[in-house]
This record gives C-alpha cells, sequence and structure tokens, in this order.
C-alpha cells in the first residue's frame, strides 16, 4: 500500500527522510508533500482547504489510495483528508495530534508566534537553538534542509482552530493508528481520539513510542518506520467481507 508522510507546522517534506529510506528498502512506494506556506510551497499562504487539496492530489498520484501518516500539523490535515476523501484513504496514522485544536492554549501561542513573526529575523535564532537542544545531528540535518517556514504559524493557527478533529474522526472507516512519544505534550486527548475513531467501527490501535517526544519521527526514526511498514502492510491486505 502506498504512503503519503504529512510534515508538521514550520517544517517540510523533508523531515521524512528517514522513513522514506526505510519505506524505499522495503520496497512500499511513498512520497512526502510539503504543505502549503512551507518547504518548496513557501509563497503560498497556508489554509486548511489547501493542505487537504496537496494531500489529496498526492494520494492520487501513487493511485488514489493510500495509508497517509502526519505529525502535528500534518496529523490534523491527515485527520481531515480521511474525513473528506474516504475513498481515498486505506489507513491514517496520525501522531502528536491528540490535543482538539480549540485548545484554551491557541490564544497564547498565536499571540507568541505573532511577536515572533514580527521580531528581527522572525525568530530564526529561536528556532535553530531549540533544534539544536531537541533533535540529533542526523534529524536535524533533515528538518533543516527543506528550510523553515518561519512567518506561517499565525495562519495555521487560526485555520487548524477551525477543526474538529474528534467529529472528524468520527466520519472515517479506514484503519487508524495513533503513534504518540511517551513524553509528548500533545499526548492529553489521545483516549478521547482513540474513541472519535473506534466509533464509525474504524480498527483503531493507539502505539506510545519509549523515549520519545512530540517529533516522535524525529526521535525515534526506527521505531516509527516500524509502524509504518506494519500499517502499510495491514492496509494492503484484502477487506473481509
Amino acid at each position: 500500500m502506498p504512503v503519503v508522510f504529512v510534515h508538521g507546522a514550520r517544517t517540510s517534506r523533508t523531515m521524512w527522510r528517514a522513513q522514506l529510506a526505510a519505506l524505499d528498502a522495503a520496497g512500499v512506494d511513498a512520497a512526502a508533500v510539503d504543505l502549503p506556506a512551507h518547504g518548496e510551497r513557501r509563497g503560498e499562504r497556508f489554509t486548511v482547504d489547501g493542505a487537504v487539496a496537496v494531500v489529496h492530489d498526492a494520494v492520487d498520484a501513487l493511485g488514489g489510495r493510500a495509508l497517509v501518516v502526519g505529525l502535528s500539523l500534518g496529523g490534523y490535515v491527515a485527520i481531515e483528508h480521511r474525513a473528506r476523501y474516504p475513498e481515498q484513504s486505506a489507513g491514517l496514522v496520525a501522531s502528536g495530534c491528540c490535543t482538539p485544536p480549540q485548545s484554551r492554549l491557541r490564544d497564547a501561542w498565536t499571540g507568541a508566534s505573532r511577536l515572533l513573526e514580527r521580531s528581527p529575523g522572525q525568530g530564526a535564532w529561536l528556532n535553530d537553538r531549540l533544534v539544536g537542544l531537541m533533535l540529533d545531528d542526523d534529524a536535524a540535518r533533515d528538518v533543516a534542509a527543506g528550510g523553515y517556514a518561519l512567518d506561517a504559524m499565525t495562519d495555521v493557527l487560526r485555520e487548524v482552530g477551525g477543526i474538529d478533529s474528534l467529529a472528524a474522526l468520527r466520519r472515517g472507516t479506514s484503519p487508524v493508528w495513533i503513534v504518540n512519544g511517551r513524553w509528548d505534550h500533545f499526548r492529553g486527548g489521545e483516549r478521547r481520539a482513540v474513541a472519535a475513531a473506534r466509533a464509525s467501527g474504524a480498527p483503531t490501535r493507539l502505539v506510545i513510542v519509549p523515549h520519545a517526544r512530540h517529533t516522535v519521527s524525529l526521535d525515534a526514526p526506527v521505531a516509527f518506520a516500524r509502524v509504518i511498514l506494519e500499517a502499510a502492510a495491514r492496509c494492503s491486505q484484502p477487506t473481509r467481507a
């Protein structure tokens, strides 16, 4: 089963290099996209509709049906894609996106993002510092390779705030894997997310990756790739009548 990867906010498709290499070695077709305002699409304005359209087109290019994998922002977009285009969804892997987008913290995050976007260098110094502290050298290089969308976060927060991720999870029927790092600060709503996915009868599995944080695919690339390979194999199995 083909796989489409959807990156987190401010990053780009290059964050998935380790997983793309693992899937290529296993003979699994895969693609990673750049969302609007990120990577090679940095001249565009971020909207949820535009982001979902990018995923739709990527799935279409791989044959019309795929396992869609998203981290953080990419997870919310992947959830929305599954709800809007169920015929394209062979399965969903959603990581780091269990906190409802309408969280009370969103206003604080938006205010901080506006300040950084108006500051000299748009907060590049802080971004570089955090990347250096949080990621190992290989992961940091992969994330940096596509550049950083330092001016996108205010638009991202506004747009994602309009998503009802739990309602979207209830609308799909394809298998769901919710994969979080054990120390992910966005884990708080994972039980509700699992329950929402199961409400439609969709097979749903919660996977907690030890020693990993919000950036689970970068903190534990081998473990994360293993989950993706297992999910792709599961999605390739014939549906029982």
